[in-house]
């Protein structure tokens, strides 16, 4: 683990241990924030946390990864309830300077497979083919989820080989056909409107895109594992966006 993303492992358990040592990673004259829940700068930071109730907040985090001066961490947390989060964060020189996030409350069950949203693979390999790995994944989202070109779907899997993490879907491209076409009867829509940001290291692949589900603005952070060239497995966190007059600070869901 490098020392950054060791800092962001640090700094996330330090919600629930409550220690001051890792939040110094912080840089306290600036610091952008993208949690619309929270007010901007470390100040925001510190009061999100004093309005846990005490004792309250957990923390496990699962996966972390880095790219360039960017940190990702896939993370299972007790924080107003229990939730599923990815978090990014960005340093310059040495300093985290910015924040994003989202989270999606933890479901009762497993999926259809009997996969939770956070279990499977953990460790990056293949680091050699983090930009070409980047480069498939983004280009699946764009054919599949963003423009609906169907025809291309297999071509980015191994047959019915793919171990799927999303709670409503079980595995294998027979599982995703099989949710939409049920999401579809039952008349929920989900578009993929805009990708704002690719994040790799090695085989796993994080994108970050806007767009609606259900008639709701939505963030969709999807998380990807490739294995010889072909999507392997699948992790995401589906946050609605709320209207801008609730947010805590400015900033907006994105804005990389």
């Amino acid at each position: 683990m490098s020392t950054q993303e060791q800092q962001v492992v640090d700094l996330l358990k330090a919600i629930e241990t409550g220690a001051a040592g890792p939040v110094a990673v912080i840089n306290p004259e600036h610091y952008t924030q993208h949690n619309l829940g929270a007010a901007d700068g470390l100040a925001g930071f510190g009061a999100l946390l004093a309005a846990l109730p005490p004792n309250s907040a957990k923390v496990n985090t699962v996966r972390v990864f880095e790219d360039g001066d960017y940190v990702f961490a896939h993370t299972e947390y007790e924080f107003f309830g229990p939730r599923i989060g990815f978090d990014i964060f960005r340093f310059e020189h040495g300093k985290i300077v910015e924040h994003w996030d989202n989270l999606q409350e933890t479901p009762a069950a497993a999926n259809p497979s009997g996969n939770t949203m956070i279990d499977g693979a953990t460790s990056a390999t293949d680091i050699d083919k983090t930009e070409a790995n980047k480069a498939l994944v983004a280009q699946f989202v764009d054919d599949i989820l963003v423009n609906g070109r169907l025809e291309k779907l297999a071509g980015f899997f191994d047959g019915d080989s793919y171990i799927q993490h999303n709670p409503q879907i079980a595995n294998g491209l027979s599982g995703l056909g099989a949710a939409l076409e049920a999401m579809a009867r039952a008349g929920i829509t989900m578009r993929y409107d805009t990708v704002h940001k690719v994040l790799g290291e090695g085989n796993f692949v994080l994108v970050v895109s806007e767009g609606s589900f259900g008639g709701k603005p939505t963030a969709f952070y999807d998380l990807f594992r490739v294995e010889n060239g072909k999507i392997a497995e699948h992790w995401d966190t589906l946050e609605t966006i709320p209207p801008q007059g609730e947010w805590k600070n400015q900033n907006g869901k994105f804005g990389f």
